[in-house]
Parts: structure tokens; sequence; C-alpha cells
């Protein structure tokens, strides 16, 4: 048997390839490379192992013994169905088919956690991929559920669940963090705190405030992990309790318990209960100085009493419950003539402003936030340049606004949440929940409010970002295809409401979103899902800020759907303003025409009505649609003083079209009347802080005189 077996080992043993290129058989129409049964007997009757064979032999020998055979296991066989197809005859298995073991179906779900493993309010990290990252061990967590992760504890939220692993996206810079790092759940969603103390004060995009954490760290920069309350809880608030209340009375959410004197612009900050609390009381407070965090209130619901604060925590994702949605008749006044005059928003609607780099979208962002008749500023910066942050900072203090003849601080009904580019890219996703929910909470208040979202393009690409990390399908661009979905849940926001609660209030979020499509392109994916949504556009052209023509609105482009829900308010104080408004944007859109024609045949071929139109639409683009926002006199602009313009300029054009009518030529009326013109050019230099009386007379008195030169040149 050695010997044997020495032989056997002396001869190099041919590969396969080898030995079917040598003995390659030729096939049949009907031989295939198919596993064969010994028998054609009774299916499941032979023990015989499977063997595959190359030609019709079955195993044949190819050179000294050696076969082709796959060395293959020998499976147990699936036991064939209780009646045979052959035969009727009932099936009975073979002593090999009787030691068969029999498998239990698995659960895919439970393949990972072992049967006694239970819920644990800690994970350790499986994978790291910038700011999202895998923990495992997760075992109960919940949709966006915040996490610590790691040991400098960083602030995170789950995204996705699967199993016991948990998709987490980190607020923060996740360099440094390892697998295998520790996770801590805190059993709550990403909340913002919302009580006194929100105003004057700059938050980052997950409401840490920015001054609280230079006191703490003493650094100019955010510390990994720090945590910082985000309401001072030192600071004494002077409460005074609502008389409305009493001991034993039932309460809910959104009724008012008593208000507090934030500061001289918001003098009347109500102090509200959660949305879903509610009880009998047992302890009202009294009048005093407490923090925010002192227990106050008592009440008493199923035989559980529980304590309230001024503050409470809200979920940023979840909209603040309302008792209705109004429609909103109210003008959203900015201060931008072209904006007011016409394409106008409401109290409660949503505008959009797109445009490429350089066309003044932040200045726009900021005048609306510096001088529109809203009672609360919420200034998102969301991925845009530090700079402009520090801009709001320096100038808002600066900046006041008469309150009963006195002037107040911008900044006092300003909140700031500042998420620039060079801070964490998932915190841009967060940060535009935070401010729309600060904004809710005081909208719960019974006060208008305005919201600045700059810009949106960088929001979206944030979540560009961490799709792509998550693998998921891309659409348009690489933007997830839920993308409309997430810019219309965060626009739905916005509205007049009639708020939960005692005493009724009726509060409004107005949101202006800008958007900043690369190169300027409207057909960009966040420009295009953005229009389908929002009722006012303010589109900005590029060549209109080259010539450095701002703010740079593009007439022929922009729109707004609110004229009609407008009319009525107007109809009380401008009777004339509508019908202003559609001549002007006739004029404008016929001169945009007439100046082609001009490039082709010159302007000498018009007729003297079109060299009309032609001059009054000049007039009207360099001296009613420009505004200087650097100026005392421009950088605001009331509507009275917008409806006079637009009277005094429209009446320019009516008496010039009568005098040529009447044979006058066009030349001569234009040189007759050009001290008018002069005049009309200067109307936009008179400052509103005159008084309306004392420049609206001057304006009367410049209609007066156009009238009579107009008629003393016709007499001529």
């Amino acid at each position: 048997m050695l010997g044997l077996h020495h032989q056997r080992t002396l001869r190099p043993r041919p590969s396969f390839l080898d030995v079917f290129q040598t003995n390659r058989p030729k096939l049949d129409r009907n031989d295939s490379l198919r596993p064969r049964a010994a028998s054609s007997s009774a299916v499941g009757t032979s023990s015989r192992p499977l063997s595959w064979s190359l030609d019709g032999s079955d195993g044949e020998e190819l050179d000294e013994g050696y076969s082709v055979r796959a060395a293959l296991p020998e499976w147990p066989r699936s036991p064939p169905p209780p009646y045979s197809e052959e035969k009727d005859e009932v099936y009975t298995p073979t002593e090999e088919a009787k030691h068969i073991p029999v498998v239990p179906p698995t659960n895919t779900a439970n393949m990972s956690i072992p049967a006694d493993q239970e819920e644990t309010q800690s994970g350790t990290i499986f994978s790291v991929s910038g700011p999202v990252i895998i923990a495992e061990n997760m075992i109960g967590c919940a949709m966006y559920e915040l996490c610590k992760v790691g040991h400098d504890n960083l602030v995170g939220e789950v995204i996705r669940i699967d199993a016991d692993k948990a998709t987490i996206q980190v607020y923060e810079e996740t360099a440094g963090v390892t697998v295998g790092d520790p996770v801590v759940r805190t059993g709550k969603p990403l909340s913002v705190e919302l009580g006194p103390g929100l105003m004057e004060t700059i938050y980052d995009g997950i409401q840490r405030p920015l001054k609280g954490i230079s006191d703490e760290s003493g650094s100019i920069y955010i510390p990994r992990g720090i945590d910082v309350p985000s309401l001072d809880r030192k600071r004494k608030w002077d409460f005074t309790p609502s008389d409305k209340f009493k001991v034993g009375d039932h309460i809910t959410g959104g009724d008012s318990f008593g208000s507090v004197w934030e500061n001289s612009l918001v003098n009347n900050h109500l102090i509200l209960l959660p949305p879903r609390a509610r009880g009998t009381i047992t302890k009202m407070p009294e009048k005093g100085s407490y923090t925010v965090d002192t227990p106050i209130l008592e009440l008493e619901f199923e035989g559980e009493k529980k304590e309230y604060s001024m503050m409470h925590q809200w979920p940023v994702r979840v909209p603040r419950p309302s008792t209705d949605k109004l429609s909103s008749q109210d003008p959203f006044i900015v201060g931008q003539r072209v904006l007011d005059a016409l394409f106008p928003s409401v109290m409660g609607g949503t505008v959009c402003i797109p445009g490429a780099f350089g066309c003044g979208k932040t200045v726009i962002s900021q005048s609306v936030s510096k001088f529109s008749n809203s009672d609360i500023i919420v200034y998102v910066g969301c991925g845009e340049r530090g700079n402009e942050m520090a801009e709001v900072l320096m100038d808002f203090p600066e900046l006041t606004i008469d309150i009963d003849g006195r002037k107040e601080p911008i900044m006092k009904r300003t909140c700031l949440i500042a998420n620039t580019s060079n801070m964490p890219v998932a915190a841009r996703e967060a940060s535009i929940y935070t401010g729309i929910t600060v904004a809710e909470y005081f909208r719960d208040q019974g006060k208008a409010v305005a919201m600045m979202a700059d810009s949106t393009s960088r929001w979206a690409e944030a979540l560009r970002e961490i799709s792509g990390r998550l693998g998921e399908m891309p659409a348009d661009q690489g933007f997830p295809a839920y993308l409309g979905a997430k810019l219309a849940s965060f626009y739905e926001r916005a509205g007049k409401v009639i708020a939960q609660g005692s005493p009724e209030r009726q509060g409004s979020i107005s949101i202006v979103g800008a958007v900043s499509p690369p190169g300027g392109d409207f057909s960009d994916p966040v420009t295009s899902s953005t229009l389908g949504i929002v009722q006012v556009f303010w589109g900005l052209d590029k060549k209109l800020a080259q010539r450095k023509h701002f703010p740079s609105i593009n007439t022929a482009m922009s729109y707004t759907k609110y004229n009609t829900a407008l009319d009525k308010w107007y109809a009380k104080d401008y009777p004339e303003f509508p019908r202003l408004r559609d001549r002007i944007k006739e004029l404008l859109s016929t001169s945009e025409d007439l100046d082609q024609v001009v490039q082709l045949v010159g302007k000498s071929a018009l007729g003297d009505g079109d060299k009309i139109t032609l001059d009054v639409a000049t007039l009207l683009k360099e001296d009613f649609l420009q505004q200087n926002g650097y100026s005392d006199y421009d950088q605001f602009c009331p509507l009275w003083k917008t409806s006079w313009m637009m009277k005094c300029m429209m009446a320019f054009h009516d008496e010039s079209q009568k005098a040529i009518a009447q044979g006058q030529n066009w030349a001569k009326v234009r040189e007759a009347t050009s001290e008018i013109q002069q005049r009309l050019r200067s109307m936009k230099f008179e400052l509103p802080g005159d008084g309306e009386e004392v420049v609206v007379g001057r304006y009367e008195e410049l209609m007066q005189s156009l009238n009579e030169k107009f008629a003393s040149v016709i007499d001529e």
C-alpha cells in the first residue's frame, strides 16, 4: 500500500482544465452538464451520491482511475410530497431521510439580537463615515432620538434604524471618534427650550447660546461636546400671574397663566402651558421674580401632580398645534418700493428669493428683518458666510425703530440662529427646524413673526450630503428624491392661525427663504421645488446687479399670488393702489418690447406715444424701482410714500399722452417739463422721518404744479 501510494504521488496530478481539453466529449442534443441519478426508479429511493459527468457515461474513468466528478458534499434530499406524481401511493421516508434534522423557520428580525437581550441605554459605534455614524446594540431607540456620541458626548440624532443598529447624524465634528466608542441614548428627540430670554440672543444650529459657550469655555471656538443651557438659568424675570386662573380651575395646553416683561419691545411675553399639558390647578404662582426653571405652577390630572416652570421644551420636527388656520389679508410690508408696490406678500405668506452670487439676496433678507412690520424677527443664517452674521450682529443694535415716539434697537425683537458655512454640515438641517419652532412659539403668543432663512440651498446641500452617505437613491443633481417633501414640510409651517388656549390670539409666521442656485440657474432642483410651494417669487437678475441696479428684482420674471387677497385692505386707505400697480406693470412690460425694437431700428423710428412710454419707464426704473439701502432717506420707504410716488409718476405719463394726443411734439413737451421731471426724480430724497403730513404736503404741491405746467404747455 505504501509503495502504491508513493507511486501515485510521484505523477503530477493533471488539472481539471487539462483533462477537459484532452478528453472533451461531444454532447448530444439531449445531453447536458446536469446531475444524474443512478436509476430512474421512484424519487428518493436511491442513496447513491450525485456525480457530474461530461459524456453519456456515468462518471467514466479518464486516465488511470481519474474521473471528472465534482467534489460536492452529499446533501440530504428534501422528501417528496406525500403522494407521488407517478403512483397514488403514500410516501414512506427512507432511513436516510429520517435522520435529516428539522430546521425551524428563522425570523430575520431577530437574527442579530439574542432572545435574552433587553433594551439598553447605550450602544457602541459600529462604523464612522464623516458626520454619519452607525451604532450597534441600540435596541429600543426611536427615530429622531437624541444621542451622545463618543467620549466627548457629541450631539447626534437617529435618522435610520435597522434591527439593533441605528444610523446617527452627528451635529459636531467627528474627528477622533472611532469604532467601539460608546453611544448614550437620551430618550428624547432634538428639542428647543422655549421661554423668556430668546430675544437678543444668538444661537448655533441646535440652540446652544454662542455667548454662553464663549463665557464658559473662554475660547472664540466652540469646543466639541460642550453643553450649555439654551436659556439663562441664573437670570430672574418679573412674572405677573393671569387674573383669569385661580386654584381649582381647569387649564389646558396653550392657556396663558401669566406674562413676563422681557424688554421694552417684547413687553408682554406670555407664559404658555405646554400644548400637551392639562389638569386642575392645585398651586397658582404669585407675582414675583423667578428663574426660567423654577417650578411655579402645579397641576393635578388623573391623580398625578406635575409642576411647570416658565419654560418648556418642544421637539423641532413636530409643528406646534393651533386651533385653526386663517387666510390673511394684511400686507407684509418690507420697505422696498419694488416689492411693496409690485410683488407684495401677506402676513403669514411664503416668499422665495432666488439669485446668483452677488445679486443682493442677503441685503434684501436683512432689509426685511430690519424694517418689516413684524413684531418678532427670527433670522437663520444657514450655510452662508460668517461675515454676514457678524454684520447683522454689528448693525442691528445700532438700528432703531420708533415705538410710541421713542427709538428702540431692532435687536430687542430679534433672535439669531447662526449655522454658517464653517460650522458642521449636519447641523444646517437642524438650524432651519430650530428657527421655525422658535417662530411658532411667538406665533402662539399672538405675534406677527417674520423668519428669514439664508439660504435654503445650503440646507438642501446638507440633505444631499447626508443622503449620499446613507446610500440612498439620488434624484436630480444628486439631491434626495424627498427634497420637495422636506421643503414643503418647512414652508407649510408658515401661515396665520388662531392659537390654542385662552385668551384667543391670532398670530402669523411669514417665511422669506433665500435660494442660491449655482450660476443663477433657476431650473435647479431646489429652486424649482421651492417655486412649486411658495406664493411669492422675488427673482433677482444678475444683469441688473452688474449694472448696479439694486434691488435687482426682475419685474418680468417675479410674481405674487396675493394680489386679490390684498385688494380689500388697499380699498380702505389706498383705493387707487391696485390700478396704479397694474398700470406700472403693463408699462414696464411694454417698454421691454420697445427696447428690442429700438435696438433694431433706433429710437427715432418710434412714435411720440412710444417715446413717452420709454422715457417714463426709465424714470420708474431709475428713481422708483431702484433704492439705496445704505442711505437714511431710502433704506426704508413707507407705503404712503410709495403710493404717492406711483401716483405722481403715472400722472406725468397720462398728462404727456394727453398733450401728444392734442397735437403737441414730445420733444418740446419734454423740454418744457424738465423741471417737473427733476422734481419727480427727487421724490425719493424726502425723509420719512419728517412726518407723513409734511412729506405728503410737498407731494400734493408737486402734483398741483405738474397739472398747471401741462395745462400751460397744451395752451401754447
